[in-house]
């Protein structure tokens, strides 16, 4: 019985965001299709996977709790030679992305599977895209959606492939990129007799509430395209700290920017809110730079930090606010094809994000999301530290969302970092057989493991490259060390493989 058979006998039983923290599905490899290409099971009529569904426990750890739920994964034998790996891709803060299965794009683990004979699994996280554990989003129920838990979710899928189809002795290799890098890291290291080896893209290692350090990488990347180009921004940005505070500057604001109402600024935090959202347009810009993106039909991957620069160093555009508010005009128009700029107060902000509807508009990932950074992991990009471009949304902003939204104290939000850091280890995690690539531009890296712990624990730091560059398809115009880094990969994959 072939295992495509097999697959299909075993389970017949069985976005309004105001800062600019939802980058993991902006922030991570797997984001939301967004084309009609994917349709079904097949990419563009390219039948070359199949979607199946595993009852998994609500409560891994709670054996009185007999509550179960079906997660959703993709599956693809078009490479798998017996004997061979098997490869798990981790998914995370949003639906998976289909084109992640699809042969002809040549996304990197799909490279590797075909050098390497490997069959290939998609696992959807907990609470994202179609794999629902509980019948809303209210935040009794998000009590379930935790790292571990998922972990959990992937040690259970491991076990049940692996008996069901027949896998036992086959080596698993963890794929995953920003958070679900840090998963697949974390799943090496907590279920080491069951993961063989990860591949911990851009991973997020640290939790930490004031990421304050994600705007100096901004200012940093900025600056070596143009040593002015973070001056100048910072400079655009103060002016419009200061015309923002001022009611009869409103409606020149809403022009400059082209903004979708009238701007409406009744709180602080309505004010934190619109700067936050005019200078994610900045920092988006930079964690994707040069990202070849375009596989997932996602959209502005052609505005790069080069982009933000020409515009900022270009006189004929005005002073630096102006400077400014032509770039964000221009990314808003001309690459994401928006007729305008949202710009959402914070209530309406709140009032979106605090619906616990899985059809709700911030259902697919912002809520989750938000929830997972209140309760584990922090990761709030402030402009607390004076070395980046900046201001108007300090720690005391974010975290009060957490208050606003979940009830979450600021107490329970550092110590629920604090813990996921006990947990896992930080920077000081002790595992062998995992792999660190990180971008130098990707503002993230500041978070993760950028040198060697040692010869099973190699980092590999790529210069000039962004966010999970390594993982995606490659193309001519690639870095000589992007190609290098990928190569590297690979042979640590081969030599890992060979061993007990």
């Amino acid at each position: 019985m072939g295992f495509q058979v097999l697959i299909t006998v075993i389970f017949a039983c069985l976005f309004v965001t105001c800062d600019g923290l939802y980058k993991d599905n902006k922030y991570g490899y797997i984001d939301r299709p967004t084309s009609d290409d994917v349709q079904g099971d097949q990419v563009k009529d390219k039948p070359v996977f199949q979607q199946q569904w595993i009852t998994q426990k609500l409560d891994h750890f709670n054996g009185a709790d007999s509550r179960m739920w079906k997660q959703k994964f993709l599956v693809t034998e078009t490479y798998y030679r017996t004997g061979g790996p098997v490869f798990l891709m981790i998914g995370g803060e949003g639906p998976i992305n289909k084109q992640w299965m699809s042969t002809d794009d040549g996304s990197t683990w799909l490279t590797y599977a075909k050098m390497l004979g490997a069959l290939c699994f998609l696992l959807e996280h907990r609470f994202y895209g179609d794999s629902h554990p509980t019948i809303d989003l209210r935040t009794e129920n998000l009590q379930f959606l935790s790292s571990q838990q998922a972990l959990a979710d992937l040690a259970h899928f491991r076990t049940v492939m692996a008996e069901q189809a027949g896998l036992t002795n086959s080596k698993w290799v963890a794929f995953g990129g920003s958070y679900p890098g840090a998963l697949a890291a974390w799943s090496r290291m907590k279920y080491p007799n069951l993961i063989h080896a990860a591949v911990a893209s851009s991973a997020p290692l640290h939790a930490i509430v004031n990421f304050s350090e994600y705007l100096e990488v901004v200012w940093r990347a900025l600056a070596a395209e143009n040593p002015d180009c973070p001056l100048l921004v910072k400079m655009a940005f103060d002016t419009l700290h200061e015309l923002i505070k001022h009611p009869n500057n409103y409606e020149n604001i809403t022009k400059d920017f082209n903004l979708c109402s009238r701007l409406q600024i009744r709180s602080e935090k309505d004010r934190a809110c619109i700067l936050s959202s005019l200078a994610d347009s900045v920092m988006d810009t930079v964690q994707y730079n040069n990202d070849n993106r375009a596989f997932e039909r996602v959209l502005a991957t052609n505005c790069t930090i080069k982009t933000v620069c020409e515009v900022m160093s270009d006189p004929s555009l005005g002073n630096p606010y102006h400077r400014f508010a032509a770039f964000v005009r221009l990314r808003t128009t001309t690459y994401l094809l928006q007729p305008c700029f949202k710009d959402p107060t914070y209530n309406e902000y709140l009032e979106d994000i605090r619906n616990t509807s899985y059809s709700g508009p911030s259902s697919g990932g912002e809520r989750q999301w938000m929830y997972q950074s209140c309760t584990e992991f922090g990761y709030f990009q402030t402009t607390d530290s004076p070395n980046q471009p900046f201001s108007g949304f300090g720690l005391q902003y974010q975290v009060e969302q957490c208050q606003d939204i979940f009830n979450i104290s600021y107490q329970t939000l550092y110590d629920g970092a604090k813990q996921t850091n006990e947990n896992y280890g930080s920077y000081n995690i002790r595992a062998t057989r995992i792999v660190f690539p990180n971008g130098s531009i990707d503002p993230w890296h500041a978070l993760g493991i950028t040198s060697s712990i040692s010869d099973d624990l190699p980092a590999i730091f790529i210069k000039g490259t962004a966010h999970c560059a390594n993982m995606y398809p490659a193309r001519a115009e690639d870095l000589p060390q992007l190609i290098l880094a990928r190569e590297q990969i690979f042979q640590l994959l081969q030599k890992w493989l060979k061993e007990n």
